[in-house]
C-alpha cells in the first residue's frame, strides 16, 4: 500500500452551556475532537459547562502528497 499525507479541516456546530460567550469558545476549542467531547466530568465541574451536542459541517481535503519512504 502506498502512504499519504492529507492536509484537511472540519468545521462543527457544537451547542454549549456555559457561563458566558468567551467561556463557551475557549472550552468549545478545548474539549472537542473529532466529533467526540473530550471533557471528563472533572473538566465539565472545574469550568462550569456541558458539550449538548456536536454536528460535524464540513469534512474536506485541501491537499494529498504522497509519501515516499525510504528502506
Amino acid at each position: 500500500m502506498k502512504n499519504f499525507e492529507v492536509v484537511l479541516t472540519k468545521s462543527y456546530v457544537v451547542r454549549i452551556q456555559a457561563e458566558d460567550e468567551s467561556k463557551a469558545k475557549e472550552l468549545s476549542e478545548i474539549f472537542t475532537s473529532d466529533i467526540i467531547d473530550i471533557s471528563t466530568n472533572i473538566d465539565r465541574k472545574n469550568h462550569n459547562f456541558e458539550i449538548q451536542d456536536i454536528d460535524c459541517k464540513i469534512n474536506e481535503t485541501f491537499e494529498v502528497i504522497e509519501i515516499y519512504e525510504n528502506n
